[in-house]
């Protein structure tokens, strides 16, 4: 039974010669390399030097703000709850918000399955926040019928 790899058990450096290896027991080109100030876990390949944490590749790198903080949030707006109430209530600005959002697309299925299972939130809601991503930023723009005589005058 293989079991998943995560990060630290590969080199995500496309031009390295180890990328996408995945490190044996007997060789180990991946060491721990210290933490960072926020406490996520630094790696360092041997082979090419690239630095890089454990949070590379999700919603949550380089960001500044707990990860509980930008699921919670994401949580809310799956619930119905617009950006401008969440702004005011995290006091994250809505930019940062709609941000959060645009990544968290992109890795939609693990954001699901965290929603899901730690926040109570249905299919049905899910689907209405992916379609809502899809059509921020898209206005609409509705044609008034124009009059065919000018205001106050003949026809």
């Amino acid at each position: 039974m293989s079991k998943f790899v995560k990060v630290g058990d590969y080199c995500p450096n496309e031009s390295c010669s180890d990328y996408g290896k995945v490190q044996g027991n007997d060789q180990k080109n991946i060491k721990k390399y210290g933490k960072t100030r926020g406490c996520r876990q630094r790696f360092h390949c041997k082979s090419c030097h690239l630095t890089f944490t454990e949070s590379r590749g999700t919603i949550f790198y380089r960001k500044r703000v707990p990860d509980e903080r930008i699921i919670e949030v994401l949580a809310y707006l799956a619930e119905g709850v617009r950006i401008s109430a969440i702004s005011r209530v995290t006091g994250h600005k809505e930019d940062t918000i709609l941000s959060w959002l645009r990544e968290a697309a992109l890795h939609a299925e693990a954001v699901e399955a965290v929603l899901m299972k730690h926040h109570q939130i249905s299919r049905g809601q899910i689907d209405a926040l992916w379609s809502y991503v899809a059509h921020k930023g898209a206005k609409k723009s509705i044609r008034k019928a124009r009059p065919k005589a000018p205001s106050g005058g003949q026809p």
